[in-house]
Parts: C-alpha cells; structure tokens; sequence
C-alpha cells in the first residue's frame, strides 16, 4: 500500500461517510476487525465491537440517530512499517462540529484489522 494510494483510501473514506454509504466503508473490513469507539457505548452499549457484524450493528444503531453526517477531512498520515492510517478530520454530527481521528491498522492484503474513533472538543 503506498502513500498516494492510502491518501486516496481516506478521501473516499470520507466521501462514503458523507453519502451514509456504510457498506463501502465496511467493505474494507476483515471478519474478524475489532472497532473501538466512546460512542458505541451509547448505540449499543459497549466500547469496543469484535467483528465486522458488531461494528454494522454499531453504525446501523449510530447513523438511526444521527440526521446530519458531515466529515471533513483535514489531514491523514500513513506509517508503512506499521501498516497505519490515521486520518484527521471535522465531523458535524446532527450540528455538534467536533474534532476527530480514525486510527485504521491493515493487513497485509489490505483488509482492516482494527479501528479506534477518538472525538475531540467541541468546535
């Protein structure tokens, strides 16, 4: 995976979470992922998600609330060596402009094996 190629991955990344197009952004998922986010907590009562149907659940609980879904992308950062992706932006969540980072880990055939949200402050 080169630089050019994961800087294109988080444009569209964010492009899907735009359209609510959570099936592309699943697509890129391993079976076995672990997905980690404060707020899944309040969807569905847990923190950290095992599997690609734990995390669906999640997103399918989450965007059922969620009216406005806006990202945008402010930076992301490949590490090679570790096959991480951290990808840096503003999402407006039903108006509540935060600060945000996705950190994504990958497989070596490109899947994604393990994902944490991390929320900012309040814009």
């Amino acid at each position: 995976m080169t630089y050019e190629a994961m800087m294109t991955f988080a444009e569209n990344w964010i492009a899907a979470w735009n359209r609510r197009d959570m099936e592309s952004v699943l697509a890129h998922f391993a079976e076995d992922a672990e997905f980690v986010s404060p707020l899944a907590r309040q969807f569905v009562g847990r923190p950290l998600l095992r599997g690609k149907q734990q995390i669906r659940d999640y997103w399918t609980a989450g965007l059922a609330r969620i009216s406005t879904i806006e990202f945008k992308l402010d930076h992301a950062a490949w590490d090679e060596q570790r096959r991480e992706l951290n990808v840096v932006y503003e999402a407006n969540l039903n108006g509540e402009r935060k600060r945000a980072c996705e950190i994504m880990r990958f497989d070596a055939s490109g899947r994604q094996i393990r994902g944490e949200a991390l929320y900012g402050a309040v814009l």
